[in-house]
């Protein structure tokens, strides 16, 4: 891992993560923008909040603060490709499923693949958790029916 990264920030992050939408957490929190879906988690010095636009289609930015300041950033985007395919509740409940395997392995870069049913996910990512760019992907059968880019890293 990179140097200014710390353990326990990667710790937090994954901790965050695994607690909030993984775990079904809806917005549990007033909007800080007209439209957004908000989530918190704070533990000790470290606040997580997850903004987020939209349901199958969807944008969002997830930052990790130390008190006031901001230490770590990822923003996203996702979409349905084939709504005829797979629905929304169908991506969701796939998402939460894989992330909640890949965050028990204490870690939420790519590498990773998780089959359920006839739906395989599927994420991979170039760098460390201080930048990094990644694509998540959901796939029934041989076709792409769910994608997301990500990218993010230490804010300086």
């Amino acid at each position: 891992m990179a140097g200014a990264f710390s353990t326990d920030l990667l710790r937090f992050i994954v901790r965050a993560k695994a607690a909030t939408y993984v775990a079904g957490a809806n917005a549990n929190m007033p909007s800080c923008r007209p439209g957004s879906h908000d989530i918190r988690f704070t533990e000790g010095d470290f606040t997580y909040l997850d903004s987020y636009f939209g349901g199958a289609d969807f944008i969002g930015e997830e930052v990790v603060f130390r008190g006031e300041e901001p230490l770590w950033a990822m923003n996203y985007y996702g979409r349905i490709l084939n709504p005829q395919k797979i629905t929304p509740a169908e991506t969701g409940q796939m998402i939460q499923r894989s992330l909640t395997h890949m965050y028990r392995q204490g870690r939420f870069l790519g590498g990773f693949e998780y089959p359920y049913g006839d739906l395989v996910y599927h994420d991979t990512s170039d760098g460390e958790p201080d930048a990094f760019t990644g694509v998540e992907w959901i796939t029934r059968g041989d076709e792409v029916v769910y994608r997301l880019v990500y990218h993010g890293g230490l804010i300086r």
